[in-house]
C-alpha cells in the first residue's frame, strides 16, 4: 500500500487544472498532480518516465477536447507505448454525448467517464480504489 498518490490531469483549460488542484489538496490525501495542457505533451513525459524508469502515474485524468492530441489520440498514442503498469485512466469531460461515453468504453486503459465538474467524493474514491491512505493528522 502506498501512501503517496501520483497524478496526471492531461487538460487545456488552466482553470480545470486549478480547480482540480484545490478539489486534491481538500480530499486528505497525499498526492503528487502533474498537470499537462494536451495529449503530446502527456506522452512524451510518460516516455520520459519509462526510459528514465521512474514511477508512473496511479491515476491519469483526460480530457477528450484539446489543442495538438486529444483525448482519443492520446490513449491511441499511449497504447502504442507499450507500458505495462496498473494505471487508471478516467475521461474526464464536459461532453454530454452518449458517443463520448460508448467510446470510451471502447478502449481497454479506460475504466470509467466522469463528467466534469470532478467532486472531491468523486476524487477520494478514485485515491481509494488505488489503496491509498488517507493523510494522518
Amino acid at each position: 500500500m502506498s501512501d503517496k498518490i501520483n497524478l496526471l490531469v492531461i487538460d487545456d483549460d488552466d482553470i480545470n487544472i486549478f480547480i482540480i488542484k484545490k478539489i486534491v489538496e481538500k480530499t486528505g490525501y497525499e498526492a503528487q498532480m502533474i498537470a499537462k495542457t494536451n495529449g503530446q505533451l502527456a506522452i512524451d513525459y510518460l516516455k520520459e518516465l519509462k526510459e528514465s524508469q521512474l514511477p508512473l502515474p496511479q491515476l491519469i485524468l483526460i480530457d477528450i477536447n484539446m489543442p495538438v492530441l486529444n483525448g482519443w489520440e492520446f490513449l491511441e498514442a499511449y497504447e502504442k507505448l507499450g507500458i505495462q503498469s496498473d494505471i487508471d485512466m478516467y475521461m474526464l469531460s464536459s461532453s454530454v454525448y452518449e458517443n463520448d461515453i460508448e467510446k470510451a468504453k471502447t478502449y481497454k486503459t479506460v475504466k470509467g467517464f466522469i463528467s466534469k465538474p470532478l467532486s472531491i467524493e468523486r476524487l477520494i474514491e478514485l485515491f481509494e480504489g488505488k489503496n491509498i491512505e488517507p493523510i494522518q493528522f
